[in-house]
């Protein structure tokens, strides 16, 4: 019988052991795991901000090419630095100091410069409230030519006469959107995802009413800027100044049947406002930005930033 009794015990304490050692190693686990979790997320920070940082230079960076280009040039054309477009550039002092800590990573950056006054301003559309119908003329003419609703060109237009009226009318107004970046327009009924995509890079929210430049627009916003010009006149155009830039208006009118008188409120040779995108991917994770920047003679503002 204290045999027996004397092996129970053992039994007893062998699964006792078992358990604790069982506990121990969920216990370890449990905190291992916890950890991991928070040493990767530490890590995901750490790459956003370096990803951001990146991106952020690469804007200064962009900044300063404008900066530079306005000392040298007085017009804004597609054969200037600032148009040259950044390929995906492999960033070999983040790479080499990854591979020191023993990290098997790469970053590769690529951006461009677009010039924003390349598109329509749709901020036109309408000022203090008021439908301005040259502006709606140009923007229908525009979708015309993209094989859109040129009704919607009204609607844009209405729907920023109205919040220019709400904001005039103080903070009691109902709020209404303000319609600053294309994406905006979704807001405006009829316009659709599908509808953006066919319009994005033709189109643009700008501070103020601006020119459009004749050395860097597309045929269809040149045709649609000008009430008088052809889109066959407008390609006319774009294939002369493949081989030399518009140096001023009058060089434009000169190559127009007629030679019309050029209004520099509706066309110019040179630009304020540029667009800047940049993308940099680490470890295969990308994030994007784009940039509105004013060029002010030799000082550059950032208007403003979207990251994706």
């Amino acid at each position: 019988m204290r045999y027996q009794h004397i092996k129970r015990q053992r039994g007893v304490a062998v699964v006792t052991a078992m358990l604790l050692t069982t506990l121990a190693i969920t216990i370890v686990a449990t905190l291992f795991w916890q950890q991991q979790v928070q040493v990767r997320s530490i890590d995901n920070q750490r790459l956003q901000l370096q990803k951001q940082w990146v991106l952020r230079g690469a804007l200064d960076w962009a900044r300063l090419i404008l900066r530079e280009d306005s000392k040298y040039s007085a017009i804004d054309d597609l054969t200037e630095p600032w148009a040259v477009p950044l390929s995906e550039t492999r960033l070999d002092r983040y790479v080499e100091s990854a591979a020191l800590r023993g990290e098997a990573t790469t970053a590769v950056l690529s951006g461009a410069i677009q010039d924003a006054q390349a598109r329509l301003n749709l901020s036109a559309l309408a000022s203090h409230g008021e439908i301005n119908l040259a502006e709606v003329a140009a923007f229908e003419k525009l979708l015309g030519f993209l094989r859109q609703d040129p009704g919607l060109a009204r609607a844009a237009a209405q729907a920023i006469a109205q919040s220019q009226r709400h904001a005039d009318a103080g903070s009691g107004s109902p709020r209404m959107i303000t319609l600053i970046q294309v994406d905006d327009l979704l807001a405006v009924p009829g316009f659709t995802p599908l509808v953006l995509n066919a319009i994005r890079n033709h189109i643009i929210f700008l501070p103020r009413a601006t020119p459009v430049n004749a050395n860097t627009a597309t045929a269809e916003v040149l045709a649609a800027r000008l009430p008088q010009l052809s889109l066959a006149d407008a390609n006319n155009l774009i294939t002369y100044r493949r081989s030399v830039s518009f140096r001023d208006l009058p060089e434009i009118s000169a190559r127009l049947p007629g030679k019309p008188d050029m209004d520099p409120a509706l066309l110019s040779v040179a630009s304020s406002y540029f667009l800047v995108n940049g993308r940099v991917a680490i470890r295969q994770a990308g994030l994007q930005v784009q940039g509105l920047v004013e060029r002010s003679g030799a000082a550059t503002h950032l208007l403003w930033m979207n990251q994706t």
